[in-house]
């Protein structure tokens, strides 16, 4: 398996020539949309590390670079949208 094969559908999910946001394609594409993950995920930026109390770390499995933004893939099919400002936000995505 290759890296690229980890995404399964979701890079299908995004189209360069639209020039909204990968969220709102998301929402629009996948079905049943772009649902935030639970309050409490954090998000480590120097690390990438994804945590939930209770839960151990998870780290990035790959990444893809979409425009200006950064898609970060997690184990259990976690998605995390990166802002080049630091901001985010996580959806799963199975």
């Amino acid at each position: 398996m290759t890296t690229f094969d980890v995404w399964g559908f979701i890079p299908g999910f995004l189209d360069a020539d639209d020039p909204r946001p990968a969220r709102e394609q998301f929402n629009e594409h996948y079905p049943g949309g772009w649902v935030p993950g639970p309050p409490g995920l954090i998000f480590d930026f120097d690390t990438t590390t994804l945590t939930y109390p209770g839960d151990p770390p998870m780290t990035p499995i790959s990444a893809m670079q979409f425009r200006a933004e950064m898609i970060l893939l997690f184990q259990s099919s976690w998605v995390l949208i990166l802002q080049r400002d630091g901001s985010w936000e996580v959806a799963r995505m199975d």
